[in-house]
């Protein structure tokens, strides 16, 4: 913790190299806020359920893809709303036990025939309001058990042809395309504390970078057209869609106007040159961030038992 408590990091992102047990994560988060000196910092986690959880059995509890609740609603849109809501309430409250109080979650890409699987049934499904609707609930449901939901991968992954965890995936459709699918429910949830951004070019927008390294998009797209005013963070510097040293990444991504960068290996080496690179955080970047913590409206009263039986009946889960 000695590289925490020297460089002040906004945030901990966990993985599961970092999750052993329950009581291990605790001492882990606790630390971590001794460390840089405050309870209002945030921690992170990928904890989307499906194939994407950093908690995984048998330790931590299964919980159902994005698509699961996509299939629900077509079904009946009143049970997959409450399905989502409670689905989300009930694993954000696991969390804060944890001392977790940020989840990645809700993926808002829309997957569109020919993309690669990356995101799949990640996606809630493939109509822009549904999709906007179920990750509403999911939002809801995290900050109702006072964790912080970060939309992603915003402006849009649902197109992407390649894994940008691996390359730099290039999109061709117009901007008006995008408008019209993509964009949906990313303008409709503009109003959430947390967004992450996708390492993609839209070259029909900025043929140069990525959305995640471009003025053009953060501010002509996402802070402009989408109207989103919360913090934004970059999706990964390390993955292999950027180039250059992770110095460059991290200016890169700052000067474009994210308001964090986000690192993943855990790399000390790539940790140092991030933490060198990273400027005190700015006042506007500074506002949304308090903002944001400010948003969270835990609920003291929730139904656990409820919760778990109405989960279990609609996905056959065993708790």
């Amino acid at each position: 913790m000695s590289f925490c408590a020297e460089n002040q990091p906004a945030g901990l992102i966990l993985f599961t190299r970092n999750c052993v047990t329950p009581d291990q994560v605790c001492r882990l988060t606790e630390d971590f806020k001794s460390a840089v000196g405050s309870a209002e910092i945030f921690v992170l986690i990928d904890q989307e359920g499906g194939r994407v959880k950093r908690l995984a059995p048998p330790v931590w509890p299964e919980f159902p893809p994005a698509r699961a609740f996509g299939e629900l609603y077509e079904t009946s849109a009143e049970r997959g709303l409450e399905a989502a809501r409670l689905t989300s309430q009930l694993l954000a409250s696991s969390l804060l036990q944890l001392g977790i109080n940020v989840n990645t979650v809700p993926v808002l890409d829309i997957p569109v025939p020919g993309a690669h699987d990356i995101i799949g049934d990640r996606a809630y499904g493939c109509d822009g309001d549904v999709i906007a609707a179920i990750g509403e609930a999911v939002a809801k449901g995290h900050m109702a058990a006072g964790v912080l939901p970060v939309v992603k991968h915003i402006p849009g992954h649902g197109r992407a042809t390649a894994d940008s965890h691996e390359c730099l995936p290039v999109v061709a459709a117009s901007r008006e395309e995008l408008s019209q699918l993509d964009f949906i429910p990313f303008r409709a949830l503009r109003h959430l504390p947390l967004a992450m951004t996708a390492h993609i070019v839209y070259s029909q927008i900025d043929p140069e970078a990525p959305a995640s390294l471009s003025t053009l998009i953060i501010n002509g797209v996402i802070r402009d057209e989408l109207g989103f005013d919360g913090v934004l963070m970059s999706d990964d510097l390390s993955m292999g869609a950027l180039s250059g040293s992770l110095a460059e990444r991290t200016r890169a991504v700052l000067g474009a106007g994210c308001d964090l960068a986000l690192h993943c290996n855990g790399d000390m080496d790539e940790m140092c040159q991030v933490a060198e690179a990273s400027p005190e955080i700015g006042r506007d970047s500074a506002k949304r961030i308090a903002a944001a913590f400010a948003r969270i409206e835990i609920q003291e009263e929730f139904d656990v038992d409820r919760a778990k039986a109405i989960l279990a009946e609609a996905f056959d889960l065993h708790w």
